[in-house]
């Protein structure tokens, strides 16, 4: 452990204005150099995503002194940028989320920013929803989405309702810097501070429901489970199936409450199969046709199907699937379909809707992972006097967005199409599992799979650096050439001896492209993981890959 580790340590310990449960804990852990370093060996990264981390006490750490810290740089961007700046908050049922949230507005109202605050938890859109209203500069919430109980964030949004850019993430983390967490943080005053009244989420539901494409004269019969995992989705979206005629809807009691502590689904994540065990069991108690599950922040949604006699998991893919096929086919029947319409996906997001596309003249934007960039494509749309050519916005994990009031992924609007799509199939005899198996007769077929690898702390942040290396250097893969390299971290696509540049932001994500299918690696952006993402249309190819990855991953680990 360096001495700069340790003097922040000791400088921590010393403060007279730390809490005492904080002190308490640091001198629990004195003398072990491991739990010091891994608290304090760095602050805490403020990215396009705001902060996200552990609840804890240190430097890498989330707690109420890295939330101040965090809010005056903010402020005091906000302050050198606007003459009358003001602030939407919002956050979900999270441990800590709502002092984390008031602690925040504190610091900005005592710098002289107007903060508009929510009293009670609501989904991450109705936030990026309620800035764009209010015509706010910015926006915050606080939440740390699927991840375990242990986490917690701050989102940071900006004036359009998106996350916060890299431009301006950078002008943020640039005021952070230059704080001390101590001295330099003003708070007390909380006379700018006003609660958000029910005036403006009504307009965030009225607008939800302008994204309904079932025909009034749909028979409603659809048999519905839902699951808000304890998180903040029970009110949005029960309320905006019943506004849709949708009467026979079961929550599972469970989970209907909020609880930080994420009792009954420890993986809070609805692309996680056991996290459903509990909606799958009142789907098949209540014999109903589909379960619907949105995460603790309510921008992400998972479903399970009825399918005769069995039940169908849908991966966050297919769901991004079926909702594109249901929407462009819908709107053109019903002739509200855009002349020009226009597919957002991320570049790990299947490409089968690219081959979809293709064939039915639909536009497809790539985009980097990070809903922020489809938000950004919907303000470019915008400029081009395109809005309404944008048809939907998706990544495969599970998050999907249509309307183009909001700048992030939104479970409630999801839940709604979802439920409208599957209402619509069944009026015409069949369930969302067999227009999928249509879709690859009429298509072909067509496989993604997902793995994931935990590697915490110092030591794990060098490994995924030499698992990416790795793979940046591989001349082929199981007996595969790849026919084009992208490399996202050097803008560079490489096909034979051609090289062109790549026209997105800078990522560290590798996508490899052979004849018959694909691999990317990137590591997670709010987690100490990296993600393989294969797309391939046989199985036979999938195992190969899937052995190949785990080859590879043992080989890194034991070089170390």
């Amino acid at each position: 452990m360096n001495q700069e580790v340790l003097k922040e340590y000791e400088k921590w310990l010393n403060e007279p204005s730390l809490d005492e449960e904080s002190r308490n804990i640091l001198l629990s852990i004195k003398g072990n150099e491991e739990e010091i370093n891994d608290r304090f060996y760095q602050n805490l990264a403020f990215g396009t995503g705001g902060l996200r981390g552990v609840m804890d006490v240190g430097t890498n750490r989330l707690n109420i002194y890295v939330v101040r810290k965090a809010t005056q740089g903010f402020a005091n961007y906000l302050t050198k940028t606007y003459k009358d700046p003001s602030i939407a908050i919002a956050y979900d049922s999270r441990n800590h989320s709502k002092e984390y949230a008031f602690v925040a507005a504190d610091v900005l109202s005592s710098n002289g920013v107007k903060v508009y605050i929510y009293d009670r938890i609501m989904p991450t859109p109705v936030l990026s929803f309620t800035t764009r209203y209010l015509k706010c500069k910015a926006g915050i919430v606080l939440t740390a989405s699927h991840n375990p109980k242990q986490y917690n964030g701050y989102k940071v949004y900006g004036d359009d309702g998106c996350q916060a850019t890299d431009a301006l993430a950078a002008k943020i983390a640039n005021e952070i810097n230059n704080i001390d967490i101590f001295k330099d943080i003003k708070y007390g005053d909380k006379s700018l501070i006003n609660i958000i009244g029910e005036d403006v989420y009504n307009a965030y539901l009225d607008s939800t429901y302008t994204q309904s494409v079932l025909a009034k004269e749909e028979k409603r019969d659809l048999k519905i489970c839902y699951t808000p995992l304890h998180g903040a989705g029970l009110e949005s979206v029960t309320k905006i199936l019943d506004r849709a005629g949708f009467k026979n809807v079961n929550v599972v009691k469970e989970q209907r409450d909020p609880d930080g502590n994420f009792t009954t689904c420890p993986y809070p994540n609805p692309e996680i199969k056991e996290t459903l065990d509990l909606g799958v069991k009142l789907l098949n108690d209540t014999d109903s046709d589909i379960l619907v599950a949105t995460d603790p922040d309510s921008d992400r949604v998972g479903a399970v199907c009825r399918d005769k006699s069995d039940l169908y998991y849908f991966t966050g893919n297919e769901v991004g699937i079926l909702l594109f096929d249901y929407l462009y086919n819908v709107k053109k029947e019903r002739k509200v379909l855009s002349k020009k319409p226009v597919l957002v996906k991320t570049v790990v997001t299947s490409d089968f809707m690219n081959e979809i596309a293709n064939k039915l003249g639909v536009e497809v934007r790539e985009v980097l992972t990070g809903f922020k960039y489809i938000g950004e494509t919907i303000k470019n749309l915008e400029s081009e006097n395109r809005r309404d050519d944008y048809l939907l916005g998706l990544e495969e994990s599970c998050g999907y967005l249509t309307n183009t009031n909001v700048r992030d992924k939104d479970a409630v609007n999801a839940v709604l199409l979802v439920a409208e799509m599957a209402q619509y199939y069944k009026n015409r005899g069949y369930s969302l599992k067999e227009r999928m198996d249509k879709l690859h007769e009429m298509y072909g077929e067509y496989y993604t799979g997902l793995m994931n690898f935990e590697f915490p702390g110092q030591s794990g942040k060098q490994t995924i650096e030499n698992i990416m290396s790795f793979y940046r250097n591989q001349k082929d893969i199981c007996n595969r050439v790849p026919v084009t390299t992208n490399d996202y971290l050097s803008s560079i696509s490489r096909t034979g001896k051609e090289e062109t540049i790549i026209k997105l932001p800078k990522s560290n994500v590798l996508k490899l492209i052979f004849e018959d299918c694909s691999l990317t690696v990137r590591p997670s952006g709010t987690e100490p993981k990296i993600k393989f993402y294969i797309m391939c249309k046989s199985t036979k190819t999938m195992d190969e890959l899937k052995a190949y990855v785990n080859d590879s991953i043992e080989k890194i680990k034991s070089a170390k």
